[in-house]
């Protein structure tokens, strides 16, 4: 059944409409900014959420991942009216969950929000049959038998699992209750769903079923869907990957076709590629990844760019990409023995052509950290007649011996 079916709830229950904007788009359903959630026990405070910025458009698909206590849980939480944030602003709609008073979010948990555990267990009532889980939430708001049974009807139809409306939870499958437990959260029309792994249970065949289902269900009701997963292949089945390290939103990940290989589907391979960006927050802090940081503390700059000095001039491209545009930087001038004003430097000019050439003063020079303090410094070639090497990069120069 296709009709869509309204709610009969009483008028102050009534979900509100999204936020329109001064130019007259309609804003994002779900917005974060700077938010914070702190949990004390006892002179102990743990800080699971660190300034969290993020937006979901109305309709979106989005999945958040990450590692175990990085927070991702405690943010769906708190979208899910479950817990309080301790600062900074969450708005869902209309509704500032900030500020939101217990009658409205027990009212907003009820028809504007629906949520799914991992364990089928906390979604569905045992000695119910599927049909009655599906309509057990409308029963609680006070829907008519008559809307609860198209209802019901229409979900059963879009999980196709109409032959299974008569059975009870211990005689479906771990997929199968998912899906039920997918149409329970839906029974209220709302216009949010969340799902806590909702595929932590299950192998990867039926894993990729239900993100399929959730798909379905995103494009016949225009739910808005988040998701928090573990699962690898979750970017290929949604239209946004949010990675969330350390309580902070810290690169998202989006699917893209590439037309490298236009055999490719003749071939049975997939044309789209995960790309994955960055993310820098309102107040300019970057997160990168340990294994990068490590690195950076270990080399510099050493393996991630390259420099070339020429006639005054630094030009800085990174490492491995001769085709990279250059940099240039230009370097400090150098203040007289007086200590008065800088003494008066030539203007470097950019070259279009970013291959290096020979200068009047001499031969190109590559730029060196110093033994003290990683300070640039400019090293002439040791052989005028060697070719200057155009991607020379950052290195530590090898440590004396000691006694020397």
């Amino acid at each position: 059944m296709a009709t869509d079916i309204q709610r009969n709830p009483s008028p102050q229950s009534v979900a509100p409409a999204a936020a329109i904007g001064p130019d007259g788009h309609p804003l994002p359903y779900v917005e974060c900014r700077d938010l914070f959630k702190i949990f004390k026990l006892a002179d102990l405070e743990v800080v699971a959420l660190r300034g969290v910025d993020l937006e979901i458009a109305p309709g979106e698909v989005t999945a958040i991942v990450g590692a175990s206590g990085s927070g991702k849980t405690t943010l769906l939480n708190i979208l899910a009216g479950l817990e309080r944030p301790s600062a900074g602003q969450v708005r869902v709609g209309s509704r500032d969950l900030l500020n939101i008073s217990d009658r409205e979010l027990v009212i907003y948990r009820r028809q504007e929000v629906g949520f799914v555990w991992q364990s089928t267990s906390r979604n569905l009532v045992p000695y119910l049959n599927v049909r009655d889980n599906i309509e057990l939430p409308m029963a609680i708001a006070k829907v008519p038998r008559s809307q609860r049974r198209q209802r019901s009807e229409e979900l059963l139809s879009a999980m196709h699992m109409e032959a299974m409306a008569h059975r009870y939870p211990d005689q479906l499958s771990g997929g199968e209750q998912q899906r039920v437990s997918i149409g329970v959260a839906l029974a209220n029309h709302p216009p949010l769903l969340l799902a806590d792994e909702p595929t932590g249970e299950l192998d990867t065949q039926m894993a990729d079923e239900i993100f399929d289902l959730l798909q379905r269900m995103n494009q016949a009701f225009g739910v808005t869907v988040v998701v928090v997963t573990h699962y690898p292949g979750v970017a290929r089945h949604v239209g946004r990957v949010v990675h969330i390290r350390d309580g902070r939103i810290s690169a998202e990940s989006f699917m893209q076709t590439t037309y490298r290989r236009p055999s490719a589907a003749a071939d049975g391979i997939d044309n789209l590629v995960q790309q994955e960006y960055l993310v820098v927050d309102r107040v300019g802090r970057l997160q990168l990844p340990p294994e990068h940081v490590d690195q950076l503390r270990r080399n510099g700059l050493a393996g991630l760019a390259a420099a070339d000095y020429l006639e005054g001039q630094v030009t800085i491209r990174p490492a491995g990409r001769p085709d990279a545009s250059p940099v240039p930087v230009q370097p400090q001038p150098e203040r007289s023995a007086s200590g008065g004003e800088p003494a008066a430097q030539p203007t470097a000019v950019e070259d279009s052509n970013p291959e290096p050439r020979p200068s009047a003063s001499g031969p190109p020079r590559r730029i060196e950290p110093s033994a003290s303090g990683g300070n640039l410094v400019a090293a002439a070639d040791e052989s005028e007649t060697q070719a200057p090497d155009p991607h020379a990069m950052f290195r530590r120069p090898p440590r004396e011996e000691e006694g020397n």
